[in-house]
């Protein structure tokens, strides 16, 4: 780390710790699926013709509704140009949203569409935020892209004998992506800071928050047994409420464990005719 990251020092790191466990579901928070509303398969608001934004069945959270969706484009072999999730606004209605616990987990059933390697998507809502004190201690949602199964992301547990193993069992080299390190602090092995059903979080130390910036949004990876896994943007309810129209790269790795699309950055948006606001990854390179 250097500048402003570099003096957070130890308390940063640590603290950090804390915030891993907040990532994760404190209790079994993992809400039910809605009823099948249907497949919804309309045109997302690209010009080119074939293009097509697909939704998966709602999920109720708080006094609105998250979706998972994708864009494909039927034209060339329904390759993705968006994977994400998106909220009704009522989502955004605070008063309507549980306050109990640290984190709550929603999984969002699958388009049909869906691209390789994504198996699971999940939002996460954090009432209190989670440590770093003054970074991360701000109502936020996470929004997860899991490429691996269910049964794999549910093994995740202490309980499991190999837990520790897989845990340190961490990325390297050309499938790390530049400068992401792992969110441990001094002393501490990654299966000591490692998130039941998640695992092994990684940040980016030049990531505005760590550099005397408020925290907006900001975009994690995680890592288990040796592999990325998920792909996490972060973002405040506060910054969702603002209605934004924001893209950001990401630092990506040079390669990655299995063929598929992988995203080069993510976009927040809200559609005011759609009434909806997104969060999704975009700007796919096949591998």
């Amino acid at each position: 780390m250097r500048g402003h990251v570099a003096r957070r020092g130890t308390a940063g790191l640590l603290a950090s710790v804390v915030f891993l466990a907040a990532c994760g579901p404190d209790s079994p928070s993992t809400t039910g699926v809605a009823p099948d509303a249907g497949l919804s398969l309309a045109r997302a608001g690209y010009h080119q013709a074939g293009v097509h934004r697909q939704y998966g069945p709602p999920v109720q959270v708080g006094n609105g509704q998250a979706r998972a969706y994708v864009v494909v484009d039927a034209k060339h072999h329904q390759a993705p140009l968006e994977l994400g999730i998106a909220l009704t606004p009522g989502v955004l209605d605070a008063a309507g949203l549980p306050t109990t616990q640290m984190s709550y987990a929603y999984l969002l059933p699958l388009p049909h569409f869906v691209p390789a390697p994504y198996q699971v998507i999940e939002l996460d809502w954090n009432p209190m935020g989670h440590p770093p004190p003054g970074i991360y201690t701000f109502p936020h949602f996470d929004f997860h892209f899991y490429t691996i199964s269910l049964a794999e992301r549910n093994s995740i547990v202490p309980s499991n004998p190999d837990f520790a193993a897989e845990a340190d069992n961490l990325p390297t080299g050309d499938f790390v992506p530049v400068p992401y390190m792992p969110l441990t602090g001094p002393g501490l092995q990654p299966h000591d800071v490692a998130v039941p059903q998640m695992g092994v979080h990684w940040f980016n130390p030049l990531s505005p928050e760590f550099n005397g910036q408020p925290f907006t949004q900001t975009f994690i990876y995680g890592s288990w047994n040796g592999r990325m896994t998920f792909f996490e943007p972060m973002i405040t309810l506060a910054y969702l409420q603002t209605k934004p129209n924001t893209t950001t790269s990401i630092p990506v790795p040079l390669q990655y464990p299995e063929a598929g699309y992988f995203p080069t950055a993510y976009k927040v948006t809200y559609d005011a005719q759609a009434k909806e606001y997104r969060v999704a990854l975009i700007d796919f390179q096949k591998r």
